[in-house]
C-alpha cells in the first residue's frame, strides 16, 4: 500500500500516514512557470495499492487537474489499484440541472477521473449523497458525524441542546445529530438572495432558553450559518454552536463568524483553510487512516459509521 498526497492538504495526508504506521510516498508535484502541474514517482509502485490524498477545494480546478495527473502518473507506473482520496468533494453543489443550459459538473468530475484511472473513490459527507451514482466504479461515503458528535458528548455539549438545521435540505443531517445527541430538532427557513447572502425568515420549533447546535454539511462565506444564528439568538436561544464537515473559509466567512452570535465554530480538518478564530478543528485522518486499510484489506467499512 502506497499513500501519495498532492499538494492540496499535504498535512492530512501525512495524518493519515501516520496513523497507518506508514510515510507519504516520495512524489514530485510541482508547477512549471506557465502554470502546468508535472509529477514524477521517485518509488517503484508496480502492483501496488496506491491512495492518492487530495481534497478538492480551492483553488478547487488546480487541485482537480493535479489529481488527474497523479492518477495517471500511477497508472503508467502499473499500480495494482487506484483509490483518490477526496476528502472535500468539489463542485458537488453542481449536481442537476435546474436552469436551462447549464452544466452538471459534479458528474463531468465524476467521469473524468475515471477516464483518468480510478478504480475507486473515497469521500466523506458529500453534498448531495447520489452523487455517489454517478461513478461507474465503487465509492466508499464516510460522515463526519461520529467525530463531531463523539467530540460533543466529550464537551458535555448536549445537555440542554436543540440541534437546528440552518435550512430545510439538510433536516435529514441535522435529524441524525438530534437522535445520537438525544437533543431536539428545529429548523430554520431560509430564502438565498445571492450566492453570498442568505436572509433567514422564520424558525420551526423550540429554541427559547436552550443552547443551539447549527449542523450543516459545509460552509464557505458562513452566510447561511450567521443568518441563522442571528434569528435564533431573536427567538431566545442561549449559547450557538456550529458544527459542519468541511469548512472552506475564506475572508468573508471569518469575518462573519466573528461578529456573529456563534460562539464556536467545530468542524474537520478536511480542507486546510478549517481554521481560524472562534473555530475547533477535529481531525478525520484516523477515519480516513481505518477506511484506507480496510479497502486494502477488503474489508467492510460500515462500522466506520457507528458513533
Amino acid at each position: 500500500m502506497k499513500i501519495f498526497s498532492g499538494s492540496a492538504h499535504p498535512e492530512l495526508a501525512e495524518s493519515i500516514a501516520s496513523e497507518l504506521g506508514l510515510g507519504v510516498t516520495n512524489v514530485d508535484v510541482k508547477a512549471f512557470p506557465d502554470g502546468e502541474t508535472f509529477v514524477r514517482i521517485h518509488e517503484n509502485i508496480r502492483g501496488q495499492n496506491v491512495f492518492i490524498v487530495q481534497p478538492t477545494c480551492p483553488p478547487t480546478n488546480h487541485n482537480l487537474m493535479e489529481l488527474f495527473i497523479m492518477v495517471d502518473a500511477a497508472r503508467r507506473a502499473s499500480a495494482a489499484h487506484i483509490t483518490a482520496v477526496i476528502p472535500f468533494f468539489g463542485y458537488a453543489r453542481q449536481d442537476r440541472k435546474d436552469q436551462p443550459r447549464v452544466p452538471i459538473t459534479a458528474k463531468l468530475v465524476a467521469n473524468l477521473l475515471v477516464a483518468a484511472g480510478v478504480n475507486r473513490v473515497l469521500t466523506m459527507d458529500l453534498h448531495a449523497a447520489q452523487i455517489q451514482g454517478f461513478f461507474d466504479i465503487p465509492v466508499d461515503h464516510l460522515y463526519a458525524a461520529p467525530v463531531l458528535i463523539r467530540h460533543l458528548k466529550e464537551r458535555g455539549l448536549n445537555d440542554n441542546l436543540v440541534v437546528v438545521s440552518p435550512d430545510v435540505g439538510g433536516v435529514k443531517m441535522a435529524r441524525a445529530y438530534s437522535d445520537a445527541l438525544g437533543a431536539e430538532l428545529a429548523i430554520v427557513a431560509k430564502h438565498r438572495v445571492s450566492a453570498t447572502e442568505v436572509e433567514a425568515i422564520n424558525v420551526i420549533g423550540d429554541v427559547a432558553g436552550k443552547d443551539v447546535l447549527l449542523v450543516d454539511d459545509m460552509t464557505e462565506t458562513a452566510g447561511t450559518l450567521t443568518a441563522a444564528a442571528k434569528i435564533l439568538k431573536a427567538s431566545g436561544a442561549g449559547k450557538i454552536f456550529a458544527g459542519v464537515s468541511h469548512a472552506v473559509l475564506n475572508d468573508l466567512a471569518q469575518t462573519r463568524l466573528n461578529e456573529s452570535e456563534i460562539e464556536e465554530l467545530i468542524c474537520t480538518d478536511s480542507t486546510p483553510m478549517a481554521k481560524g478564530e472562534g473555530v475547533t478543528t477535529l481531525s478525520v485522518a484516523p477515519l480516513l487512516a481505518s477506511a484506507i486499510e480496510r479497502v486494502n484489506n477488503g474489508e467492510s467499512v460500515t462500522s466506520l459509521f457507528q458513533i
